[in-house]
């Protein structure tokens, strides 16, 4: 049973996207046959005066958490002492662990170069980073640090040989990886994506009720659901709103973030844009299935930074996407190779309102797409998929066989889920 120890600020039960990400991983590698030990903080994400067990199991994996001081992670100090403190405490476990593979995430900023210091303690442990968002890159794009600054001048051989350092490097899209080849042009590379944290079994049919309720009688229903901060842009969605309301194109923002309010007031004189509370848990299905199509922002700046996980939320629920950002971005390409949507540039405005205004009029085409969207994901994109191919990736650098996930049974799966 091959052993891999997983480094994430946080975990299960928190809800930050990317913690229920490797907390799933987790789960899915033990199906697969590992002994896995995940390694988050005590500490909640969104309090962090509220702690949990140090030690807990859950669904096979052993929990072993690091007490962490109780700093904010709203201020850039707190920020920064919690990523010393965390990746400190990672680097003194390589004293007393020995496993086959460590799997580093991106949270705290900078947890790559633990890489460099298990490989220096550990030098046969594999190192595998899982990389979602790319630093200081994106803290560039968003205008906090400068290109050829001091710091980030310093942090680039720290990077260099963090990433060297590593056994596999797993980018979520092929403009992360552009950006990656910069540090690692030799190494192990591998897209591994993030899934749908909500994977329904076929396409969701328009959920009528919520339909009404944010659409109206539109013939043609837009939605934009998450965040939308300063690596989001809208000038295009809206332009595209504009063209498209003499043919009852509707569009809806369903969002948070600290570039909302600019939003509202851009969009005020819009009759066909509304906007509407961020939805509960329990009724995300419904809001998700209300719409035709789905829209994802990304900067032209931002591309490769981050990739927008929206996109594959939307090919689970079986809905198109409409991206407006960079054709080079891995959200761009995806939807071209796999017609899943419409990619929005300056360029392609034009086409993109007219073959939009083809599309509400043809329901049989709307019908057949939201089937193929929804088979898209499943055969490229779902848990299962990406799960197999990170435990074929571990295996081979083991030089080991894959090994196809097992349910356990329940009364030992109740069991490992007790804390």
């Amino acid at each position: 049973m091959p052993s891999a120890l997983i480094f994430y600020h946080y975990y299960h039960p928190d809800d930050v996207v990317s913690a229920l990400h490797l907390s799933e991983l987790c789960e899915e590698l033990v199906l697969r046959g590992w002994k896995v030990t995940a390694r988050p903080c005590n500490r909640s994400c969104r309090n962090g005066a509220e702690d949990y067990p140090l030690r807990q199991r859950w669904k096979g994996v052993l929990i072993r958490r690091i007490w962490r001081p109780a700093l904010p992670q709203t201020s850039t100090l707190g920020r920064v002492a919690n990523a010393a403190w965390m990746i400190g405490r990672w680097g003194l476990a390589a004293v007393r662990n020995a496993p086959d593979f460590i799997i580093i995430g991106t949270d705290p900023i900078l947890s790559v170069t633990l890489a460099s210091i298990w490989k220096v303690i550990r030098p046969r442990t594999r190192v595998a980073h899982w990389c979602f968002d790319l630093y200081p890159e994106a803290a560039i794009a968003d205008g906090i640090l400068r290109h050829n600054g001091a710091f980030v001048k310093l942090l680039r051989p720290l990077l260099r040989r963090a990433y060297q350092s590593c056994d596999l490097v797993a980018d979520i899209g092929s403009c992360m990886r552009k950006r990656l080849e910069h540090y690692t042009p030799s190494a192990n590379h591998a897209t591994l994506t993030p899934w749908a944290l909500d994977e329904p079994d076929s396409a969701l049919p328009i959920q009528e009720d919520e339909r009404r309720k944010i659409f109206g009688n539109a013939a043609l229903a837009l939605l934009y659901s998450g965040n939308f901060g300063r690596a989001h842009s809208a000038g295009l969605i809206l332009e595209l709103a504009r063209r498209l309301e003499p043919h009852g194109a509707h569009l809806a923002f369903s969002i948070r973030g600290n570039r909302a309010a600019a939003l509202t007031d851009e969009a005020r004189s819009l009759a066909n844009v509304s906007f509407v509370p961020f939805a509960a848990y329990a009724n995300l299905e419904a809001r998700l299935s209300a719409a035709d199509i789905h829209v994802v922002s990304l900067h032209e700046s931002w591309t490769g930074t981050v990739v927008p996980s929206k996109f594959f939320g939307a090919l689970a629920a079986g809905r198109p996407v409409l991206f407006a950002g960079s054709s080079e971005s891995a959200i761009a390409k995806w939807i071209t190779q796999h017609k899943v949507g419409w990619v929005l540039t300056q360029a392609s405005l034009e086409s993109v309102a007219n073959q939009l205004i083809d599309y509400c009029q043809n329901p049989g085409q709307v019908s057949r797409l939201f089937a193929h969207c929804h088979e898209v994901y499943q055969r490229y994109f779902s848990k299962i998929t990406v799960a197999d191919e990170w435990d074929r990736e571990l295996r081979q650098l083991l030089g080991e066989v894959p090994v196809q996930a097992v349910e356990p049974p329940a009364t030992s799966y109740a069991a490992s889920s007790n804390s």
